[in-house]
């Protein structure tokens, strides 16, 4: 008769192998993440379809030229200077929360557009619209493959 007392092995887990695999994803994403090439990107521009503003709401325009000079409200500034546009939208608020929108010419440069933005991210101006122009629709093009039709 054995009266010595059974031992019962403690279960064990064995982390070795999941290592191994935790390793393996890693590499896995770095290789992967490291093939993605930023100057590869294509970009679209967005068209505007969207319904226009109501002529009737008071609001703040600032008009940039193809030389990156401002007009707000229809009034030239001096100096395209970001302090000078910033005083002349303040006044031309008049202390109201307007919105504001942005025409800018097609071939505006990008830190013209960007010093508006900026400018009225500083005075809390919270809606901003870019103005857009919408393109005609291109007319049917005739299918040369195709002839006309006649009639009896």
């Amino acid at each position: 008769m054995n009266l010595r007392p059974h031992r019962r092995e403690e279960p064990e887990i064995n982390l070795v192998p999941m290592i191994d695999v935790v390793l393996v994803l890693l590499i896995f994403f770095m290789i992967a993440t490291s093939l993605h090439h930023q100057s590869e990107l294509e970009i679209r521009l967005p068209e505007a379809s969207g319904k226009p503003m109501p002529g009737d709401v008071a609001q703040l325009q600032v008009d940039v030229d193809a030389a990156g000079r401002y007009a707000v409200n229809g009034r030239k500034l001096d100096a395209a200077d970001s302090t000078l546009l910033k005083e002349t939208l303040l006044a031309a608020a008049d202390g109201r929360q307007l919105p504001l929108t942005v025409s800018a010419d097609a071939r505006t440069p990008h830190q013209a557009v960007v010093t508006v933005m900026d400018v009225a991210g500083q005075l809390g101006i919270k809606q901003l619209a870019i103005a857009t122009v919408k393109q005609p629709s291109p007319p049917p093009a005739a299918n040369p493959g195709v002839a006309p039709s006649q009639s009896p």
